[in-house]
């Protein structure tokens, strides 16, 4: 009698259920600017700038009463511009502080989380870029309704004021304006709103602290492309000391000429003719 199979002693071969392919995460998408600071650090410099400065320049003011010029009055003393830039320059050093200490606290550095990165050998290129601007821009100033007489005139009244104000431009002022508007505050504009309105909204900013001086003229929309600049230049180079040069060379070249046409600051009633 034959074996019957047994179904049992062979079971057929089950082939194993493969595991579901799961897709890698994509990486997230690098922001174009991510610092380590916020908005509110923004507004912290801010405040700190407005505060020191109507501090300090109060105190200055008092001083200058109390030991120089006790036969002054308090306003004529406000109008110096010798005491105003010594009121700025120790506002500059307070404020500096308070922008280290911003970046410092979280990074234990300063200077490379802000991009203030060096250009090496073409950082003459930016100075000269700089000098390049102020002829282009001066020739459309040249076309624009601009008052002959703005406040700003009042710190060239003399060859001592003028060579202070022409050594604030080129030195301390351009500095403390590209930490604070490219190295601050576009990154974080960038990173809320995008790279096009950061730099729209930073050459804003920009234009409006020059406003005063300049009596919101037309002389602003100059500084606001002046500030386009500054700012493409940031975003393009992710770079705060490219910015840094491309200003002094724009200011130095103003400086420059003014010291030309005045004969060494000797005849400074040629800037109004």
């Amino acid at each position: 009698m034959s074996s019957q199979h047994n179904p049992l002693e062979n079971p057929p071969q089950v082939e194993p259920l493969s595991s579901p392919v799961i897709p890698p995460t994509p990486s997230p998408v690098p922001k174009a600017e991510d610092p380590p600071w916020t908005g509110w650090d923004v507004l912290l410099i801010i405040g700190a700038t407005v505060g020191t400065s109507f501090v300090l320049g109060t105190v200055v003011i008092g001083l200058a009463k109390l030991l120089l010029y006790k036969s002054l009055s308090l306003a004529d003393l406000a109008r110096m511009p010798e005491l105003a830039l010594l009121a700025e320059l120790l506002t500059y050093f307070v404020v500096f502080a308070v922008m280290y200490r911003v970046v410092e606290v979280r990074t234990n550095e300063f200077w490379r989380p802000l991009r203030w990165n060096w250009q090496g050998r073409s950082g003459g290129a930016f100075v000269l870029a700089g000098a390049v601007l102020y002829f282009m821009l001066a020739g459309i100033g040249q076309l624009l309704p601009i008052p002959k007489h703005l406040p700003i005139d009042r710190f060239f009244e003399n060859a001592r004021q003028a060579a202070l104000m022409s050594i604030f431009a080129v030195t301390l002022a351009p500095l403390m304006e590209e930490l604070f508007f490219r190295g601050f505050l576009y990154p974080v504009l960038a990173r809320r709103l995008g790279v096009g309105s950061g730099i729209l909204l930073t050459s804003a900013a920009f234009a409006i602290l020059h406003g005063a001086q300049l009596k919101y003229s037309w002389a602003v929309l100059i500084i606001f492309v002046v500030g386009l600049a500054l700012t493409t230049v940031r975003a393009v180079t992710k770079s705060v000391a490219a910015c840094f040069l491309l200003h002094v060379g724009y200011n130095g070249m103003l400086s420059l000429l003014m010291f030309v046409v005045t004969g060494g600051f000797r005849h400074l009633e040629r800037l109004n003719q």
